[in-house]
């Protein structure tokens, strides 16, 4: 059922990443298991080396090095992002029949298998840290991100209540563009939410919305407001992701729009990112096309003054990302008071 056979959908067989693609993503250090991807992500692989953490460690006290990314759909989504650096010239299904997918702990067994082969090969080079390399085998927290949108997995619910099943899990993080709200009321109805929700949230009006995410729905506006406004009754952290991009929508004019929406929305916390000039989205878009943190910081700083309800709480210079709190509904910034009890 796919327009350039990037998938094998047959009656008697799974949805698979085809061999030439699976070929190409483990050339760029993916792990691919049928229809899901898991990659060993930049600061995991300089926390090996003590050379840093990402982010989400100095926000929210997340283990770099224990933190598996992986997507149980990594060749389906339903936008076709400028500022994506993942591989989605691959992507061009809008369908995952819930038969022809693979089970929660089918996925996991084998993402796990395909993660453990990467981490093997720094165990080779003296400067990683062996002891931080044997606890990294074992995931204590899982981002359902890299590529393709996770929330087109049918069997999401599944594959989160079977991760906050396993001892070792203490958060787990979900980044969704927007598109499947009814896969997030699932989530909420099945009592199977994230620790943390993401949205990314990259355009204040019909437009700009258009022109960032060149999405595939007719109604892909639609979808992504009904999913915003549900944020304020989901049991479980929330978060809206802005990335910034030079020239599509750091405009001064936009920050109005952008701080009525975000207040309307009312999320946890905000982040608010420069676009990064890498991977495949340097074809679309030039370095000049990222903003400077000092850009970044005066943006957040007056969206926090417009919204009236939004601070700013902390700040990464090299990721050049400022993250806001919701002074309204404030709640501890640390995931270790989130653990997982399961």
């Amino acid at each position: 059922m796919s327009c350039s056979g990037e998938t094998v959908e047959d009656e008697d067989k799974l949805i698979q990443i085809k061999p030439v693609i699976a070929q190409q993503l483990k050339k760029a250090k993916y792990g691919v298991a049928d229809h899901s991807t898991v990659e060993l992500c930049h600061w995991t692989k300089k926390s090996f080396k003590h050379e840093g953490s990402c982010y989400k460690h100095k926000f929210y006290g997340i283990s770099t090095h224990r933190c598996m990314e992986f997507s149980p759909a990594g060749m389906h989504c339903e936008n076709r992002c400028v500022y994506c650096w993942r591989p989605m010239e691959f992507y061009d299904s809008l369908k995952m029949e819930p038969e022809k997918v693979a089970e929660p702990k089918e996925i996991l067994a084998k993402l796990m298998e395909e993660r453990k082969k990467l981490i093997m090969g720094y165990y080779g080079d003296s400067r990683n840290d062996k002891h931080r390399l044997d606890e990294s085998l074992l995931p204590s927290h899982y981002a359902i991100s890299l590529s393709g949108e996770p929330t087109m997995y049918p069997k999401l619910p599944e594959l989160i209540k079977y991760l906050k099943s396993l001892e070792a899990t203490k958060s787990i993080f979900l980044v969704t563009n927007g598109q499947e709200p009814d896969m997030i009321q699932r989530l909420q109805d099945e009592d199977a939410l994230p620790t943390q929700l993401y949205l990314s949230t990259n355009a204040a009006d019909y437009d700009s919305f258009l022109k960032i995410n060149k999405p595939k729905y007719d109604d892909s506006w639609q979808r992504w407001n009904k999913t915003l406004g549900m944020l304020k009754q989901l049991d479980t952290r929330t978060v809206l992701r802005i990335t910034l991009i030079r020239n599509y929508n750091d405009q001064k004019k936009m920050i109005p729009a952008f701080a009525s929406m975000l207040q309307q929305a009312s999320p946890h916390f905000i982040e608010i990112k420069s676009y990064m000039h890498i991977g495949r989205s340097t074809n679309r878009l030039e370095h000049s096309n990222m903003l400077e943190i000092d850009e970044v910081r005066k943006f957040s700083e007056e969206i926090a003054k417009q919204s009236q309800i939004f601070s700013v709480m902390d700040e990464s210079l090299v990721s050049r990302i400022v993250i806001l709190q919701n002074n309204h509904r404030v709640i501890d910034r640390w995931i270790s008071a989130y653990a997982n009890t399961n």
